[in-house]
């Protein structure tokens, strides 16, 4: 066994360091050197081992758990919409059109059409939220979308799980005992995370930061984690549901960053492990043998599931972003495969359609982080112009002049709004997100729904008369489009755009822009400068 550990981290490296000359994902990497160290040591049965499977499913565990260390219970309940709507929607309408197919198409049983249909309906929780947080896409307004998506799929689990319990019972009375029974278990798991992440968690970490222990601070960390984990497993749900909640829980004490950063490390090291597993179980056999039946389900299966997700985000928001959310999510996920292998030893499913669908969904999971990567460019060359339908509601007077334009009425917009008002300035804001639209609405803002890429969007609102126009947009790409097209009719003389790295400028050359403010230097400058009063305070002080 300590030979394979070697192996496998050698093969790892070396598969991750070629794939990282062509820019690939060290997802890819993790999940080639599982398919290799199956054919070398024969290991495609040991990925049954209980186990094995339990330690990389800890990694998805500490995902969830950094994940909801982002997100306290108020910011979950502000995306109640991208959760109970939006995800609930997908996962109910993925499953039907599935089960429709498998039933009346494929003459599967009933059953069994249930139980596919609910597999497929899932996306992947770990690759799809590891790439964002690397990339930082989990802020934007796509990210918020796909992040409320998965966490509905991660709940739905409950009931698939329950739906394989009931269709392997034939009591009625045990069908409806399992009902209360998991009811009840919810309503008690909750209540206690709630009342000791409210009550108990900050003067715990309190009294354990006092003991200037890292040791102590960092065993507690992952008590808290895997006890939250251990708990909803022993209450009947996933161990990535209680890791969730006790994240959430500890982001509403002060000690959430210091906790984030003591977990990084076991979370990408058991996500690596979880991803060896993957590849583990790709069977080349299997795909030499259903060869056609592989390659037309996958594609089939991730466009169906692109066209669903598409036209739900689509109703509410732009274009881009229902766009960016749908191909994030068009792969199937890990707990479908959990939930195939369950209904297979349940007899729920023949063993040949559970191969064929595992490595289907393995195959839609490597694809995955090489389109993740590419994201931002595969939505700026498809969708150039994305143009709201909605029309500017704001009456602008035709002789308004010396006002500031504001593009975006993201974080960035509205504080710059606030600073407009303490210095009495007139400005007009354009935004093309329906979220921060109708926040600036409720606002009573000066706000226009509309693309500021579009030239009769930007003259609405007389941007020759404007004294600046302030661009607050955080898409590097979008803010080059942007300022194309105000160049074409301003030559950007009073263009102020924020970026936030110095090698982002190479994106805008040749925009005549002379007004760029850098994120990473203002921040530098101003951290060097209270280094340069701390000095001073320092020199004085030792003076006395």
């Amino acid at each position: 066994m300590l030979g394979i550990i070697v192996a496998t981290i050698f093969i790892a490296i070396i598969v991750n360091l070629i794939l990282k000359r062509f820019h690939l994902p060290t997802i890819i990497g993790y999940i080639v050197t599982g398919t290799i160290i199956a054919y070398i040591f024969g290991l495609h049965d040991a990925v049954n081992n209980h186990n094995l499977k339990e330690i990389a499913e800890f990694g998805i565990v500490f995902l969830m758990f950094t994940i909801g260390l982002e997100f306290s219970v108020d910011a979950l309940v502000r995306m109640k919409r991208e959760v109970f709507i939006t995800g609930s929607l997908q996962v109910i309408i993925t499953t039907l059109i599935v089960v429709l197919i498998s039933f009346y198409i494929l003459n599967f049983d009933f059953q069994t059409s249930m139980i596919i249909g609910a597999a497929l309906s899932l996306s992947s929780t770990a690759i799809v939220l590891k790439t964002y947080n690397e990339n930082r896409d989990i802020k934007k307004r796509h990210g918020q979308r796909v992040l409320g998506i998965l966490i509905m799929q991660d709940i739905a689990v409950i009931p698939i799980l329950l739906m394989i319990s009931i269709f392997t019972t034939n009591s009625g009375d045990s069908v409806l005992y399992i009902v209360i029974k998991t009811t009840i278990a919810a309503v008690v798991l909750i209540g206690i995370l709630y009342l000791a992440g409210k009550y108990l968690l900050e003067p715990f970490f309190t009294h354990v930061s006092e003991t200037n222990s890292e040791e102590l601070f960092v065993g507690s960390v992952l008590l808290i984690a895997i006890g939250a984990s251990y708990m909803a497993h022993y209450f009947g749900f996933s161990y990535s549901l209680g890791a969730f909640i006790a994240g959430m829980m500890i982001s509403e004490t002060k000690f959430k960053h210091q906790v984030e950063s003591d977990l990084i490390p076991f979370r990408n090291l058991l996500l690596g492990v979880f991803f060896v597993t993957v590849g583990m179980q790709i069977n080349f056999i299997m795909i030499y043998e259903h060869l056609f039946t592989i390659l037309l389900l996958l594609p089939v299966l991730m466009i169906l599931k692109y066209f669903i997700i598409y036209a739900i985000v689509r109703i509410d928001d732009t274009k881009r972003v229902a766009f960016k959310t749908a191909f994030s999510l068009v792969q199937i996920g890990e707990f479908s495969l959990a939930i195939l292998e369950l209904a297979r030893s349940g007899n729920l499913i023949g063993s040949t359609h559970a191969q064929i669908l595992i490595v289907t969904i393995v195959l839609s999971m490597i694809l995955t982080p090489i389109a993740l990567k590419n994201l931002s460019k595969i939505a700026s060359s498809l969708l150039p112009d994305d143009v709201m339908e909605v029309p500017a509601t704001l009456a602008v007077d035709k002789d308004l002049k010396g006002h500031v334009i504001v593009l975006g009425y993201g974080h960035l917009g509205q504080e710059l709004v606030r600073e407009l008002k303490d210095m009495r300035n007139d400005y007009i804001i354009i935004e093309n997100k329906i979220l921060y639209y109708q926040m600036g609405k409720n606002d009573n803002e000066p706000i226009i729904f509309g693309n500021a890429a579009q030239k009769h969007i930007l003259e609405s609102v007389n941007i020759k008369k404007a004294c600046a126009v302030i661009v607050a947009i955080d898409n590097q790409e979008q803010i080059r489009i942007v300022c194309e097209t105000i160049n074409d009719l301003t030559k950007n003389t009073k263009t102020i755009v924020k970026i936030t790295k110095s090698e982002d400028k190479k994106l805008l050359e040749g925009l005549h822009l002379e007004h760029i403010i850098v994120d990473d230097e203002v921040v530098a400058k101003a951290l060097v400068e209270e280094t340069r009063v701390c000095s001073i305070d320092f020199s004085q002080n030792k003076i006395l």
